[in-house]
């Protein structure tokens, strides 16, 4: 049957789309562009935002009208943390944030169960089963007499389970965001920082982590696919291991006797195992908490030759108060530390970051303060938002609630700071080789490919059928976020 699904949201939501896709295409099924008819439509939604829970049900809306007699399925963050919202928009199935394989196993007994209805009803007129089915948090499972109610409308399957009291790791396989170039590898799930303007640990729940074993032999079975960058991801990759434990080891220099838990493993341990199973491949880190940079943590993945010397290090507020009222864990000087340290052990680095504009009772002295953290931080890149109100978290109900108008301007004004800061270090290569690993022909560019250099600069050059290849290339040029240059 032809399928389409439509996925919103961040790396590990696109991750877990590629593996639905995965089962879906070994299942028979043809995966078609959301924009064409299809006999059913999926919906991977979001929740970070107010806004991303409204695209959601656009696209819902969107999917019903697109084909009446198709099956809707949701899943995702929204339809974890708002389940009876998006039951009430004509679907058919509602699944959460996790149980994917369970969901897509549920979408097609759904997708056979109105082919059969349909066909009864043509022969014999009648009118479907009657329903009385409703699961909004045990996720129990009910299928029979979960199709039509008596009017012929449909009744939902709801699969939506406790979260909160999930426990283990969903193993998913790996897959592409683009074909046999970079591969992303999900190694954690879950997030219990419950920052204040935060919706994700409930909709994703607590720390649960791929174990390491998992996580390096699906590196070398991503390598040996030809893929020659493997990004690690997941909610709060930072947290990965704490749900994990030692089992012996270290016997008489101080470690745990055989049989008995030691500490759990940490982010380090994971990578260097990703590295040394995947020689062959870049390694890419995901977002990280700051706190994870270490001067242990910095030494160690240093001397790995293959882990990309790019940093994406979650900022929000570069002021004391406003991160203290968003519940963040660490302040400007611990922050600061971080970028200390990656200058430290690495000369070629990118340090991006994420900036949350217009907080509840951000003032211009404390926004003036956070343009001034930038500077000092040099970031190569940043991802600026204004402050979305998200009802269900505590920032939605602090005073001090921003005009959208000043959030606008102060969107504005760290926008211009972050582009002068990106030009000079782009501008900072021009003369100097990077290693690019090619990814796509430009299109605004014919007879040029684009790609990513280690530090995740974007760079463009003139070659022939440069797809996943790895090629010396001297800068020459800026022209805007891309560098320009030639291979050697």
């Amino acid at each position: 049957m032809k399928i389409a699904i439509y996925t919103l949201g961040c790396k590990v939501n696109q991750y877990e789309t590629q593996a639905m896709e995965s089962y879906l295409r070994d299942k028979g099924h043809e995966l078609v562009p959301f924009e064409k008819t299809a006999d059913a439509y999926i919906i991977n939604t979001c929740a970070v935002t107010a806004v991303s829970g409204h695209k959601s049900r656009q696209m819902i809306r969107q999917a019903r009208k697109r084909n009446p007699g198709a099956v809707v399925a949701v899943c995702g963050c929204y339809a974890q943390t708002a389940p009876e919202s998006v039951a009430a928009l004509d679907v058919d199935l509602v699944g959460g944030s996790d149980r994917r394989m369970e969901f897509l196993a549920d979408l097609e007994r759904l997708m056979d169960k109105k082919i059969m209805s349909t066909a009864r009803k043509l022969d014999a007129g009648c009118t479907g089963f009657d329903p009385g089915f409703k699961d909004f948090g045990g996720g129990l499972r009910g299928f029979e007499g979960a199709f039509t109610n008596s009017e012929g409308k449909a009744a939902p399957l709801v699969t939506v389970g406790n979260i909160m009291s999930t426990r283990a790791y969903e193993e998913l396989p790996a897959g592409g965001l683009s074909t046999r170039t970079r591969a992303m590898l999900k190694v954690e799930d879950g997030c219990v920082n419950f920052c204040s303007y935060c919706i994700i640990p409930y909709a994703r729940g607590p720390v649960r982590s791929l174990p390491l074993e998992k996580a390096a032999a699906e590196a070398r079975r991503l390598m040996a696919e030809g893929y020659k960058e493997i990004v690690l991801t997941g909610i709060e990759i930072s947290s990965w291991g704490q749900d994990l434990k030692r089992h012996g080891a270290r016997q008489g220099d101080g470690s745990v006797p055989l049989g008995q838990q030691g500490p759990s493993p940490c982010l380090a341990d994971l990578i260097e195992a990703v590295c040394a199973a995947a020689p062959g491949c870049r390694i890419r880190l995901g977002s990280l908490e700051p706190r994870t940079l270490t001067e242990d943590f910095c030494r160690r993945v240093s001397d790995l030759h293959n882990l990309c010397p790019h940093f994406h290090l979650s900022l929000q507020s570069g002021c004391d108060g406003t991160l203290k009222r968003m519940n963040r864990k660490y302040d400007t000087a611990r922050y600061y530390e971080s970028v200390e340290l990656l200058r430290k052990y690495y000369v070629n680095h990118g340090i991006t970051t994420d900036l949350i504009v217009g907080f509840p009772g951000e003032t211009e002295e404390e926004f003036g303060e956070t343009l001034e953290f930038l500077r000092k931080c040099a970031f190569t890149s940043m991802h600026i938002f204004p402050y979305s109100r998200r009802p269900g978290t505590p920032a939605d109900k602090m005073p001090g609630q921003v005009p959208k108008a000043v959030k606008e301007e102060r969107v504005r004004q760290a926008a211009a700071v972050a582009a002068e800061l990106e030009r000079d270090y782009l501008q900072s290569w021009v003369g100097q080789e990077l290693a690019v690993l090619f990814e796509e022909p430009d299109p605004d560019h014919p007879g040029f490919w684009r790609g990513h250099a280690p530090n995740y600069t974007a760079v463009r050059a003139a070659g022939e059928d440069l797809h996943n290849m790895e090629r010396a290339v001297r800068i020459c040029d800026v022209d805007g976020e891309y560098l320009v240059g030639e291979l050697t």
